[in-house]
């Protein structure tokens, strides 16, 4: 039997207004009634009808998470957190992968469909500020680097601070010659830009030249690439005793280079990387890794949300830094 709001209103002792305010999470309603009412509720089993409530309000009760790759097990992982946030607030997640194709990433940032959406958190490669100015009207939240300071409210780890320190992580063992993985010198490689010039401020602190013989591109992150990078290096002639990875994928590759040449990780070369997926735990050996925190970056992203969604749309757009922490493991300590 699915219990009303008039029979927790019964249960309680109040009115089905003071039931509705309690379930809407409205403020003003006295301590005292809101306990009752929520043991009535438990008691009771109650689930609010959200489609009703959503109606009611003119929305969907669904929101949209648009990013480039899924492909990349950060942006799985980050999904993974997204949809477990929005369904404290009741919300469906439909995802969309724009491949960091500007064509698609403007469908996305325009609703994904007509009335499809309530609002988007949104990983853009390709678009700029003045992309998502023109398409005004749904609420959004960015996440990454290719957009801040611009129209949206925005959640994105301290790339620089971060790739700082693990590249004094990895000159604090006594490594010198350290070899950076996946730079992009193109517009949608904002994030391999903030990596690089942690990397590059970090060696500076130590004294150590940065020499770009030690920089490798990698167009794309993926597994691929990094055994790619990693062999271009091995191959230049300029031997290096550490790898920063700007991405943990790529340095699962860069470890499968390094066990084809011979060399043994740590002893010969330490390799770090970025991201902490779940693949580097499980590696031989076990990935070094940056680990931004994943779960408060999609919360912090559907807080933004649901906060615009309540009414806030003329606040100026917010800039929110989730934390990251140094992860050491097998790659860089035998």
């Amino acid at each position: 039997m699915r219990h009303r709001l008039k029979d927790v209103a019964e249960r309680a002792g109040v009115s089905v207004k003071t039931v509705s305010n309690v379930v809407n999470g409205y403020l003003h309603v006295k301590p005292d009634t809101r306990a009752r009412v929520e043991e009535a509720i438990a008691e009771l089993n109650y689930r609010p009808n959200l489609s009703a409530r959503n109606l009611r309000k003119g929305r969907t009760g669904v929101i949209a998470l648009a990013v480039p790759e899924l492909d990349i097990p950060y942006f799985a992982e980050l999904a993974r957190h997204v949809v477990a946030a929005a369904a404290d607030h009741g919300w469906t997640v439909l995802i969309d992968q724009t491949g960091g194709r500007r064509e698609q990433e403007r469908v996305a940032a325009a609703g994904i469909g007509d009335h499809m959406i309530d609002g988007l958190i949104f990983s853009p490669l390709a678009l700029t500020a003045d992309d998502l100015a023109a398409l005004d009207g749904l609420p959004t939240v960015l996440l990454g680097e290719r957009v801040d300071h611009g129209p949206a409210d925005h959640v994105a780890i301290d790339n620089v601070t971060a790739a700082r320190e693990m590249t004094a992580h990895l000159i604090g063992l006594g490594r010198r010659r350290i070899a950076a993985i996946g730079d992009q010198r193109t517009p949608e490689g904002a994030s391999a830009r903030l990596r690089l010039a942690g990397y590059a401020a970090a060696l500076a602190d130590a004294g150590i030249d940065y020499d770009e013989r030690l920089v490798a591109p990698a167009p794309v992150w993926h597994r691929a690439d990094g055994a790619a990078a990693m062999r271009q290096l091995l191959a230049s002639g300029v031997r290096p005793d550490a790898v920063f990875c700007f991405n943990d994928t790529l340095a699962l590759g860069a470890l499968r280079a390094l066990h084809e040449a011979g060399l043994k990780v740590p002893d010969d070369v330490a390799v770090a990387g970025f991201d902490d997926i779940e693949d580097g735990r499980f590696s031989v050996p076990t990935l070094t890794t940056v680990s931004p925190d994943k779960e408060q970056i999609a919360r912090l992203a559907v807080e933004l949300l649901a906060g615009r969604l309540a009414g806030d749309r003329e606040a100026p757009p917010r800039e929110l830094t989730a934390p990251h922490h140094l992860t050491p493991r097998e790659s860089t300590h035998p």
